[in-house]
């Protein structure tokens, strides 16, 4: 494995974690510009985005900003579908399509929010109902368990928009979401794997899982002490973007 690969896992552990995200989208692009099999690119991104995000949900809940019960709606449904979503074979065009549209919406929603202000609400009560909230949660999950990511990117716009809660609460509780995504998702990726007997092609790859502890620790530090936070979203909206164009530009050489 080079260098360079394990390198850039490190900065965008770093990265995402700054913001409270966990970063597998980005992961999977990665994987997929370094030639690795797509059939085995979610099971190791979501191993890392578990790594990253469980320090977030640790912070988090150390700063009693994680509340459980309200979270309840939002998993109950996303768990089981996560873990479906992860058992689903799809085609390596599919996954790419997928991947690069997750990529696009997350560089952009980044940018986007650094340069927009979203007003607190003045309370901490959800419009809306639970179950909408376990329909949205459940929809989200299987995407993410079917591209290999935590969802978190598609449920954050969403909260804000409904004025779920504080800006806290929602980054709180979509790193949760993301954490229990990114764990339901992996038992079906690995189940999926298993299955067709290509478990071991992802073992190589272990050495990733060391990088993003270490850019985990570093995103977590410079989240502690506010480091510029709008800074570091418009720098990982744009690194995203970039990564999503070039992801973009294979999926239409693979159906042209």
């Amino acid at each position: 494995m080079k260098l360079g690969l394990i390198a850039l896992f490190c900065v965008t552990a770093a990265l995402y974690a700054s913001v409270g995200f966990g970063g597998g989208s980005t992961y999977n692009a990665l994987l997929v510009m370094s030639g690795a099999d797509y059939r085995i690119v979610p099971i190791i991104a979501l191993a890392c985005n578990i790594v990253v995000v469980s320090a977030n949900v640790v912070r988090y809940h150390r700063a009693k900003l994680l509340e459980l019960t309200a979270c309840f709606p939002l998993v109950v449904l996303s768990i089981p579908l996560a873990w479906l979503g992860g058992r689903v074979p799809i085609p390596e065009m599919i996954f790419i399509g997928l991947l690069a549209f997750a990529l696009l919406f997350a560089g952009t929603r980044l940018l986007w929010g650094s340069f927009r202000v979203v007003p607190e609400p003045g309370q901490s009560g959800q419009r809306l109902s639970p179950v909408t909230m376990a329909l949205i949660g459940g929809g989200v999950g299987f995407y993410a368990g079917l591209v290999g990511i935590g969802g978190g990117i598609f449920l954050a716009p969403i909260l804000h928009f409904a004025r779920w809660g504080s800006a806290k609460a929602i980054a709180a509780a979509c790193s949760f979401f993301i954490l229990v995504n990114s764990v339901s998702g992996l038992a079906g990726q690995a189940s999926k794997l298993s299955d067709l007997g290509q478990l071991s092609m992802a073992v190589p790859y272990w050495p990733l899982i060391p990088a993003v502890f270490l850019g985990g620790l570093i995103g977590n530090y410079l989240g502690i002490f506010k480091l510029s936070e709008i800074w570091i979203k418009r720098l990982t909206g744009i690194l995203i973007l970039y990564v999503a164009l070039r992801l973009t530009v294979r999926w239409f050489t693979m159906i042209t």
